[in-house]
């Protein structure tokens, strides 16, 4: 009853964090991060223990599947580079050097055990980046390079660790075949991804509860998870897969399910970031707690890895700053800033936390595993170097680089959206033979709604019709004509949404007034 109580109270501690986040412009994962680490110092605090297996397996699937909605198969076909260069490459090298570093710092911890640490340390955290990087004003070019890194990078380390815990536990050594069984897995599930992503859509259309419709998003990216971890395929990229295919089945006339869906799915969200950034609090607390004075030897090794996190990633930035520039690519990072921003947002989360508290006790033999606590240690350190540091200044530090987006690049791209809706609607309807049917005084009324409608995009508001026009005689052929321009309209966004160079969070912004507009109109 006791842990229940505190998830609970973890729950309701979110919502506070949010309102408190929002009055001091603080990322709410790390307010709720410092507050449960803090609560552990009250005498009598009950403990929560979770199974370090369970960890990703409870967290991830919704998590992921939250931010990958955001996103498109577009997205990665544009920076298919940039994913292969930050969410495999530099998770590679992170992982090398802080191994080199490690097995010069810790006496006896071995080459597997020092590819372990380095790759807890390496992948940031897409949860602690997306609700750090949207309250700042952080441009979406660089917002989007972080979503596709942090999409993906937690698969290449989840391998890495994983091998390199079987090498020490086995006593055997670490050969490229972690480099194809890394391919095989991708290449699994993305099939398995598909595949989950075709059902749902085809699960969906079968079922006529809206509230059944928006559950089974919730059970999906567990399935594609767990189906794709026990074929040894990565349930990271499945459930990233999964999303992403939903998203392109998307139709025109679920209009009321979109809306539904995106509110559940924005509780969810909230609710599971905080509850998990709350128990990384705790779990800190109870590393300290077990290590005990033994951790202050520690804190040198520990330093050392947190600046060397954070100088492989601004390097590799920079490098790749330094190419786009020759190539004279507009794809970021391309200056100072890019690489200074994209570094401070590395910010490492559940993964590493999870991957930590996965190493085993002891080897096959029944030894301790080399130095165990020095790199539990060490993972929480650099957690709390890259979540709580960069969390709290990144307001400060985008205010210092004058970095923040005014936003008008993206209100230029929606108008763009709102015009191409529009002439789609437009066109809908003098295809359709419902005009004809219509007297003189209606037509003026449905190109009256048309131009509101047009209107309500371009600005984000939303006007109800007064009860007198519903009442009007023939409203139900207009509502009909309203219908087809407005289905005209979303698929419109929608085709949109999937071409190349379309900001997805930008075609949802305005496939959202649609489905709005649309749900306003009378049954």
């Amino acid at each position: 009853m006791d842990q229940l109580a505190l998830i609970i109270g973890l729950l309701f501690a979110t919502v506070v964090a949010v309102g408190v986040g929002d009055r001091l412009r603080l990322p709410y994962p790390v307010l709720m991060l410092l507050f449960a680490a803090g609560l552990t110092f009250i005498p009598g605090f009950p403990d929560l223990r979770i199974d370090p297996e369970l960890i990703l397996p409870v967290f991830l699937p919704p998590l992921l599947f939250a931010t990958a909605q955001r996103s498109s198969w577009s997205v990665f076909k544009i920076r298919w580079r940039t994913i292969v260069l930050l969410a495999v490459a530099l998770v590679v090298l992170t992982t090398v050097v802080v191994a080199g570093a490690a097995w010069l710092l810790i006496p006896s911890i071995g080459i597997p055990a020092a590819i372990a640490l380095g790759a807890m340390v390496a992948p940031p955290d897409p949860v602690a980046v997306e609700s750090v990087a949207g309250r700042v004003h952080m441009p979406r070019r660089l917002i989007t390079v972080l979503q596709s890194e942090g999409l993906f990078n937690d698969a290449a380390a989840i391998v890495i660790f994983q091998a390199a815990v079987a090498s020490a536990v086995g006593g055997t050594e670490i050969g490229w075949g972690v480099a194809g069984k890394f391919i095989l897995g991708a290449v699994i599930a993305v099939v398995i991804g598909v595949l989950m992503g075709w059902l749902t859509s085809l699960i969906t259309r079968l079922v006529t509860s809206m509230v059944a419709r928006s559950a089974v998003t919730l059970v999906v990216p567990f399935t594609a998870y767990i189906l794709a971890e026990e074929v040894h395929a990565s349930g990271v990229i499945a459930v990233v897969a999964t999303a992403l295919e939903i998203r392109r089945h998307a139709r025109p006339q679920d209009a009321a399910e979109r809306i539904t869906r995106t509110a559940f799915w924005d509780v969810v969200e909230l609710l599971v970031t905080g509850l998990a950034f709350g128990l990384v609090g705790l779990e800190i607390r109870e590393v300290i707690k077990a290590e005990g004075s033994a951790i202050f030897g520690m804190l040198g090794m520990a330093a050392a890895v947190c600046v060397l996190v954070f100088a492989v990633r601004f390097l590799w930035l920079a490098l790749l700053a330094a190419a786009a520039r020759r190539r004279g690519s507009d794809l970021p990072p391309t200056g100072f800033k890019d690489v200074l921003i994209l570094t401070w947002c590395g910010m490492r989360g559940l993964a590493t936390l999870a991957l930590a508290l996965a190493l085993p006790v002891t080897l096959s033999d029944g030894t301790d595993f080399p130095a165990r606590h020095e790199i539990i240690v060490i993972a929480c350190a650099v957690l709390l170097a890259t979540l709580v540091l960069p969390g709290l200044t990144l307001p400060w530090l985008m205010r210092v680089l004058k970095a923040a987006d005014d936003g008008v690049e993206e209100q230029q791209a929606a108008k763009e959206l709102a015009a191409r809706a529009q002439s789609a609607a437009i066109a809908a309807l003098k295809d359709t033979d419902l005009i004809s049917q219509l007297p003189p005084e209606r037509i003026a009324l449905v190109k009256e709604k048309m131009t509101r409608l047009h209107a309500e995009l371009l600005d984000g508001t939303m006007k109800n019709e007064s009860a007198e026009q519903q009442r009007q005689r023939g409203r139900e052929l207009a509502i009909a004509v309203q219908t087809i321009a407005l289905d005209a309209a979303r698929q419109e966004v929608l085709s949109a949404r999937s071409e190349s160079g379309t900001d997805p969070e930008v075609a949802d912004r305005v496939l959202r007034q649609l489905d709005l507009r649309t749900m306003m109109m009378p049954d």
